[in-house]
């Protein structure tokens, strides 16, 4: 576990998956394996809880960066990298995840990412999953366990590197794998036996999540102590600069715009003068008379101007401070800001969807910015404009459950961040099969022919213009007590099944089953069956 404290929740979470751990040595239950779905909710809440930390220490580590760029920049450049290590890390356990289930329940890794935990079949099953991690070994070393196991070792390792050795001490990294692990008969055995070894499905899948707690702990760790290195007294400047530090840059009308001016390397028991004017880039020492001048307390300047206008307002001026000499140095600053009308954005959080294979329409607007000075970008897929309207079209991959849209607007040459929304990433639904469009009912006999083959339609409701190709299907139709089976290999009627439908009498029932389509991205999905009587 890490060194800072773990929240009540946190506590919670860890007991209950010792205590499940533990029961795996009895037989499993429903009760078991309920609370086990239990506790792996729980832990996935924990994750994304732990993720928003996690990028909410980013923005400041960010933030810091930018105003001090210089000297903050070793530390940024090894955050980031903590970042990508970590992403990989976790990338590579939800793959085990979601092959492990792909695997077991005979269904693709798209639908295995998909599925809830609740809907898995063979959740009980430990044969599968051990000889998954264990393989054919006595100790694991012939399976997947291995292969995570020195994953683990190597990102530990990766992260620890990016500190100083002398911040080691600080860091408890966690993901321990050379502890001193038993078995039921109190034999000493390796991680690998021990988490893996005739363990259930469901819960590996709790094993695994829980990992992923331990790589964003062991993330928010690493940044968090780069992060705490940096220390003002390590700063040696080579010029001072006077900084606009604003609460928000973007405003509505009726509140207030306001902000800090600060200098760096300030000395606190002298305040100094500070004047602005509105709408210029830039004051000049011979303006200050025309200039307003700004309030000073304890070395700190503030900023407040009512929002009365929409629009980008923007603002220059002049700190000036005397030096040791008793000579007064001018620093200049500006900034802007933009001012606009509240506006309301409603949506339905289950309708927040990005569906693979399709190229989904996203309406992105700011107001009081123009479209050309947008610069969206998507977490995972393509994002490009429409040729047709001002909308934007999003294009996902499989292998994500989810994907953020951030939007940044161009404001005086320099790119400033909106906002962030997030999407849930689904598979296309699945079509229904039709016969000259229906799926049950009567059927004059000419009519069936003339359709010619089986299609498969949308949902009425659903928005986009795509459709799904019928790869293959059988056709059964009963003469007397024989049952005859005739499959297509397309979406065509062949030319025996024309014969048959040809041959059939009033009331006779003609079954369309096994009906196999392919969706855009080239997954194929069984449809339900038509069933359809002669009149």
């Amino acid at each position: 576990m890490s060194q800072h404290a773990n929240s009540p929740r946190q506590k919670m979470i860890g007991v209950m998956y010792l205590v499940l751990t533990a029961l795996l040595a009895l037989n499993v239950s429903k009760e078991t394996l309920k609370a086990f779905i239990v506790v792996n909710e729980n832990v996935e809440q924990n994750n994304d809880l732990f993720l928003q930390k996690i990028q909410s220490t980013y923005k400041t580590f960010e933030q810091d960066y930018n105003i001090n760029t210089n000297e903050v920049a070793s530390y940024w450049l090894k955050a980031q990298k903590a970042r990508s290590i970590s992403q990989k890390m976790t990338e590579y356990v939800n793959y085990l995840k979601y092959d492990l289930i792909s695997k077991i329940e005979e269904i693709s890794i798209d639908s295995a990412m998909s599925i809830d935990l609740t809907a898995i079949e063979k959740k009980d099953d430990y044969t599968f999953p051990t000889n998954y991690f264990i393989g054919n070994s006595e100790d694991g070393s012939a399976g997947r366990a291995i292969e995570l196991k020195e994953k683990i070792i190597k990102f530990k390792q990766e992260m620890l590197e990016l500190l100083d050795p002398k911040y080691h001490h600080k860091i408890r990294l966690g993901l321990e794998t050379d502890g001193v692990y038993y078995n039921a008969d109190k034999e000493i055995e390796n991680w690998e036996m021990h988490n893996f070894y005739y363990s259930i499905l469901v819960a590996d899948i709790v094993i695994l999540n829980n990992i992923i707690t331990e790589i964003y702990n062991t993330e928010f760790d690493i940044v968090k102590t780069l992060y705490e290195t940096i220390r003002a007294e390590d700063f040696h400047y080579d010029n001072v600069n006077a900084r606009v530090i604003s609460e928000s840059n973007y405003i509505f009308t009726g509140d207030s715009y306001k902000a800090e001016i600060v200098v760096a390397a300030f000395d606190t028991s002298q305040n100094p003068e500070a004047y602005f004017k509105m709408g210029i880039d830039s004051l000049k020492i011979s303006q200050i008379e025309q200039a307003s001048k700004l309030e000073c307390t304890q070395g700190k300047i503030y900023v407040d101007f009512p929002a009365l206008a929409e629009g980008t307002h923007k603002y220059a001026g002049i700190v000036r401070v005397k030096n040791k000499n008793g000579e007064i140095n001018n620093y200049h600053f500006s900034d802007e800001y933009i001012v606009a009308s509240p506006s309301l954005t409603v949506s339905a959080t289950k309708m927040n969807v990005l569906y693979i294979g399709v190229e989904n329409s996203v309406s992105i607007s700011v107001p009081g910015i123009p479209t050309e000075n947008l610069l969206p970008k998507i977490s995972f897929g393509t994002l490009k404009q429409s040729s047709w309207n001002n909308d934007w079209i999003a294009e996902v991959l499989p292998g994500y459950r989810q994907v953020t849209i951030s939007v940044s607007a161009l404001i005086n040459g320099v790119y400033k961040e909106m906002g962030v929304q997030r999407f849930r990433v689904k598979k296309l639904p699945n079509p229904t099969a039709l016969v000259a469009n229906k799926n049950k009912g009567f059927i004059d006999k000419e009519l069936l022919i003339a359709a010619g083959g089986v299609i498969a339609k949308m949902p009425d409701d659903f928005e986009y213009d795509l459709s799904f190709k019928i790869v293959s299907f059988i056709m059964t139709i009963q003469r007397g007590f024989n049952v005859h089976h005739f499959k297509a290999t397309n979406e065509k009627f062949t030319e025996e099944m024309i014969k048959q439908i040809m041959t059939s009498n009033r009331g006779q029932n003609i079954l369309f089953e096994d009906i196999i389509a392919q969706d855009p991205v080239g997954d194929k999905r069984h449809l339900a069956p038509i069933i359809l009587s002669i009149n």
